[in-house]
């Protein structure tokens, strides 16, 4: 299907008040078991569909019955039966899967169905219905075959979507690029306070602490037309970092422990960790257990790709204060059973590229212009002695390279094998995505003026850039072409795209270059 196809507008927009009579004519329910049925309010599907976490052989589908969404969700305190189908065509002539899933209030009434037994590298559709009401229609696809070698996959990465900087636009344009992933690295959320003055304004009136206010923000979120689009679209491998719990935490210490107790604190992680899961395709192996949610997985994609999704906030230190406190080996950003978990899987990879969505910058970042050096101690210049181990052991890992978030900037470098020496070995790639929203519509002069002046104590930097966007990778076994999309505004609902840059990482050659 190709981009902009009528096909795939058709699907893109299908919902339940647009399904019209074809799809109703499909309704799959026996006459008599929806006449059984306790009508529920209109608009249960909201929040549409979304899809994740792709196998060889199957994919999580995920929806919320939320028809009063940004007010706890406005369902009855009951068990409902969900029906899902999957088809191997937008119509639903072709079914290959259906089943009942329960949504269930403790859950928020959401519905992650895990469908197995699929075939690889292929795309289907997928809709769910409940109460005579019809979702709209998802499509996604699965990984391709695990000794699948040759073949491309492109890929989009994204982060850090403030609702209150702007439009989720570059979405739109996303969709017309058709990824076949969406590798989303943090920020989904925001857990600040209303403000009078943002594009967009949060509900509610502070910030989210219990379950039912995290989950009015994660309805919000999911109402943005774009994103719901692109999750209908594709399906995304998603992580957090710190916005979806609170500014910069770590583990279980708040950014301000002077005024969050901790028991205080361990109850919000619950929280939103819950709501988190709640609003997101992710498996069963991610259901919280209280303050501790299982996020670090791996996925494969065929030989062509590893991606190891990293956790690096729940097992992490509190943050350094000093160049010293950086530099203390018992600092740890990924906790001793993740960093030995990722290390292994580098190791023992048979995949042609070896990909690390990690939600913060890990090629460093000296802000002090001239001697002497100056970090931001939140990312993985805090912890340089594992960064370090790392970027040693990259030089034994085919093709690595990680995938970034959390700058609101595009910073695109060599990951070099010790920064202390400027002229040490280039053992991989580094891309950090610009922000969809998040700091909203810069202004690129003062940017300019800003770092353009430490770009030669960073000499490892290949690219900078303060436009909203995202990173858009065609991965093949000769190598990974990168476009850097951006949108010309996100203060308005509609916006123009382009491509700033276009980057270009071989094969067999550590770093990247600018084309």
């Amino acid at each position: 299907m190709t981009a902009g196809s009528p096909d795939r507008r058709r699907f893109l927009t299908a919902g339940a008040a647009v399904l019209g009579a074809a799809a109703s004519a499909q309704l799959w329910l026996p006459a008599a078991a929806r006449a059984a049925e306790t009508p529920l309010p209109d608009g249960v599907f909201s929040l549409g569909v979304s899809s994740g976490d792709p196998l060889p052989d199957g994919v999580v589908l995920w929806t919320r019955l939320a028809p009063d969404p940004l007010n706890g969700g406005g369902m009855p305190d009951r068990v409902v039966p969900v029906e899902w189908q999957l088809a191997e065509d937008h119509r639903f002539r072709k079914l290959v899967r259906r089943g009942t899933a329960q949504a269930r209030p403790e859950y928020g009434h959401s519905v992650h169905v895990d469908v197995r037994g699929l075939r690889a590298d292929r795309t289907y559709w997928y809709r769910f219905r409940t109460s005579g009401q019809l979702s709209p229609v998802g499509r996604t696809r699965t990984a391709p075959h695990p000794y699948s070698s040759g073949g491309s996959l492109r890929m989009a990465l994204a982060s850090c979507q403030n609702w209150q900087h702007g439009y989720f636009t570059p979405y739109a344009d996303m969709l017309d690029q058709d990824p076949d992933v969406v590798v989303f690295v943090g920020d989904y959320i925001y857990e600040s306070t209303p403000s009078a003055t943002g594009i967009r304004r949060h509900e509610g009136t502070g910030e989210p602490f219990s379950l039912a206010q995290y989950r009015n923000r994660y309805a919000q979120y999911r109402t943005d037309p774009d994103l719901a689009a692109m999750h209908a679209n594709a399906p995304f491998v998603v992580s957090f970092d710190d916005h979806e719990v609170d500014n910069d935490f770590a583990g279980e210490i708040p950014q301000d422990p002077d005024k969050q107790p901790h028991d205080a604190f361990v109850a919000r992680l619950t929280a939103a960790y819950q709501a988190f899961y709640e609003h997101m395709p992710v498996r069963a192996t991610a259901v919280p257990d209280g303050p501790h949610i299982r996020m670090h997985r791996r996925l494969e994609f065929g030989r062509l790709a590893r991606l190891n999704v990293l956790d690096t906030r729940q097992y992490r230190s509190d943050q350094a204060t000093s160049q010293a406190g950086a530099q203390d080996p018992s600092l740890t950003m990924l906790g001793a059973q993740q960093k030995r978990w990722l290390l292994d899987g580098l190791k023992d990879s048979p995949a042609r590229w070896n990909l690390i969505a990690s939600q913060i910058m890990m090629a460093e970042t000296d802000l002090k212009v001239g001697e002497g050096k100056l970090w931001f101690y939140d990312a993985w210049d805090g912890y340089q002695a594992e960064r370090n181990r790392f970027l040693q052991e990259f030089k034994q890992v085919r093709n690595p390279v990680v995938l970034s978030g959390d700058r609101h900037l595009t910073m695109i470098s060599d990951l070099r094998e010790d920064y202390a020496d400027p002229d040490s070995a280039v053992v991989g790639a580094e891309f950090v995505g610009t922000s969809i929203s998040s700091n909203g519509d810069q202004d690129q002069e003062a940017f300019r003026r800003e770092w353009d002046p430490r770009r030669p104590d960073n000499p490892h930097w290949k690219l900078l850039d303060a436009h909203r966007g995202y990173h858009l990778f065609d991965v093949r076994r000769d190598g990974i072409d990168a476009q850097v999309r951006v949108v010309d505004t996100v203060r308005q609902p509609t916006s123009t795209p382009s491509t700033v840059a276009k980057l270009r990482v071989e094969a067999g050659r550590p770093g990247v270059e600018v084309v």
